[in-house]
């Protein structure tokens, strides 16, 4: 499979998801990253007008899932579910796109552990997250 069939295939799963309502959007991939973005709109907004960082950690946890599940092993019979997420924001945004890329820093059987810089349009660090995921077999109604 293609990376762009692969991209296909990730946005159009998010009809009727917390991405769809974000706007979240993959937008690239290579044989060991993803990248998706999402729009910076007043309902991405906290009250003072500066991007919410629950919104930015949503992008970081959504890029960092979908990684997980396209580079495991065995992507049919497991699924990569969240353990623990941690961001340290360093900048905010306004207007624009925000762009957020997973990388592996441990890629094991059972556990991945992610980074995911968002960036702004400019390429200016926003926020560095951490994530790690466990991957743990599908339920059998589940399986692909």
């Amino acid at each position: 499979m293609t990376h762009e069939e692969i991209l296909e295939i990730l946005n159009s799963r998010c009809s009727g998801t917390l991405m769809e309502t974000l706007s979240i959007e993959y937008t690239s991939m290579t044989d060991h990253s993803l990248t998706a973005r999402m729009p910076v709109t007043s309902k991405h907004l906290q009250p003072v007008g500066l991007l919410h960082g629950g919104a930015t950690v949503s992008l970081a946890e959504t890029v960092g899932s979908a990684a997980s599940q396209i580079f495991m092993e065995d992507p049919h019979n497991f699924v990569a579910v969240g353990q623990e997420i941690a961001a340290n924001h360093v900048r905010s945004a306004r207007s624009g796109y925000v762009h957020a890329t997973a990388e592996f820093l441990h890629k094991g059987r059972r556990t991945h552990v992610l980074e995911i810089r968002v960036k702004n349009d400019e390429g200016a660090l926003i926020s560095f997250v951490k994530m790690t995921n466990a991957i743990v077999p599908r339920a059998n109604k589940e399986r692909a």
